[in-house]
């Protein structure tokens, strides 16, 4: 043989046992069948056997399988990024003629996603509030398919009654999905939100699916884009996992390595990022440049009483609320005194996303975030604040030497 030919198809295979703390990467579109017969009976989809890169390698298998049981599920799917999560759940579940309901304070780009692509397939959309059970249930037709949820809002931070919202969902047979980016897996068990009350023998109360942008707390780095789909459904994973191979949606096997390595410490992080949140949210409430500051464990935050019921637990009794918070600028304020703000920050960069080391701020037009007018939330410009790993005292004397050089404190 040539070199390059004994270079290929060199003789040795390195013993099998070995183990480490990091999961193995393995790059492959590719996969080697050892006869014809093994090709054709080789299954996927209940991860036995692998066939083709794009439907799984021992590194994508591994981090679906702990993303499953973090978020209370049985089935995982991998996406190219949180959004590509979201069309993955509409374009396999919807068709035609069907309508897909959505939280007036969801992430922004669900609802583009209905308004332009789901749309031109004929699918129509409605867009209901989150805080009123009423307004879901007059929303509901013969034609509803599907009811996306999310907890908290974007931007707004409202926490909706997810236990009525998914009993509402149940009782008129429309699926519900959740976008649990928010709470991780960790903040609550979306599978499972009445943990204990169940009726013996019943399954428990809770969302057809999750779908999870892993760009956020699970990466952890603001260098990965990847998302998830969980659910505990058979019967959806197998529709789910259909459409997976026909749209051909995979992920990079270096991107599912960096989310497996930053995995184990994201209940860490978490709870410092919410620590540090609650504590720089409770201080805004002092100042007097934000009329309104939108953090679902404070109290006089929408929806207050229905996080607690969800997220405080006897593991968890301070509750779980992630590391994010939004203000509602007095209305007094320009928009450019707002933006000036934002630029006066120095710790707080300008950027979208948030769950990274980087303390990250936001400007919004509460009029795209909340279309609909509510009575518990303050008119003005709202500026959502991301926090990262700094030192709370840091972030703080920056919001603080921020609205001194904006000229916001009188």
């Amino acid at each position: 043989m040539t070199r390059s030919t004994h270079l290929i198809h060199h003789a040795y295979q390195p013993p099998a046992e070995f183990e480490a703390p990091q999961v193995g990467v393995f790059k492959a579109s590719t996969v080697i069948f050892p006869n014809v017969a093994a090709m054709r009976t080789r299954e996927w989809m209940d991860k036995s056997a692998y066939t083709y890169g794009l439907h799984g390698t021992p590194t994508t298998f591994t981090l679906e399988e702990r993303l499953a049981t973090l978020e209370g599920g049985t089935h995982c799917i991998l996406t190219p990024s949180g959004l590509a999560a979201i069309a993955h759940v509409d374009f396999a579940l919807l068709k035609t003629g069907d309508e897909v309901l959505i939280p007036d304070n969801a992430y922004a780009p669900n609802k583009s996603l209905a308004e332009g692509e789901l749309a031109h397939f004929g699918i129509t959309h409605q867009v209901y509030d989150p805080l009123d059970v009423n307004d879901l249930a007059a929303r509901i037709t013969p034609r509803t398919r599907l009811v996306w949820l999310e907890a908290p809002g974007s931007v707004t931070m409202e926490f909706p009654d997810l236990v009525a919202l998914v009993q509402l969902c149940k009782s008129r047979g429309v699926l519900c999905a959740l976008d649990n980016t928010w709470g991780a897996g960790l903040a609550f068990n979306a599978f499972d939100l009445t943990p204990g009350q169940g009726a013996q023998g019943q399954p428990p109360l809770g969302v057809d699916l999750t779908i999870h942008a892993l760009t956020k707390y699970p990466s952890g780095g603001g260098d990965v884009l990847m998302g998830s789909i969980v659910t505990r459904s058979d019967e959806l994973a197998q529709v789910l996992k259909l459409s997976h191979m026909r749209l051909g949606t995979g992920v990079g096997a270096n991107d599912a390595e960096m989310v497996l390595r930053s995995l184990s410490s994201m209940p860490l992080r978490y709870k410092a990022q919410d620590a540090a949140a609650r504590t720089l949210a409770a201080w805004c409430t002092s100042q007097p440049a934000f009329s309104q500051v939108l953090h679902p464990a404070l109290s006089s935050s929408p929806g207050h009483a229905q996080w607690q019921q969800l997220c405080v637990t006897p593991h968890e009794p301070e509750g779980l609320a992630a590391g994010i918070y939004s203000v509602v600028m007095d209305e007094r304020f320009t928009s450019a005194q707002v933006d000036a703000f934002c630029d006066a920050l120095q710790l707080f960069k300008i950027g979208y996303s948030w769950g990274g080391p980087m303390s990250l701020v936001m400007p919004y037009n509460m009029a795209s975030s909340r279309a609909r007018a509510t009575a518990h939330m303050q008119r003005g410009r709202v500026v959502r604040f991301c926090i990262g790993l700094e030192a709370a005292s840091h972030l703080q004397a920056d919001i603080l030497q921020a609205l001194q050089t904006a000229n916001l404190q009188a």
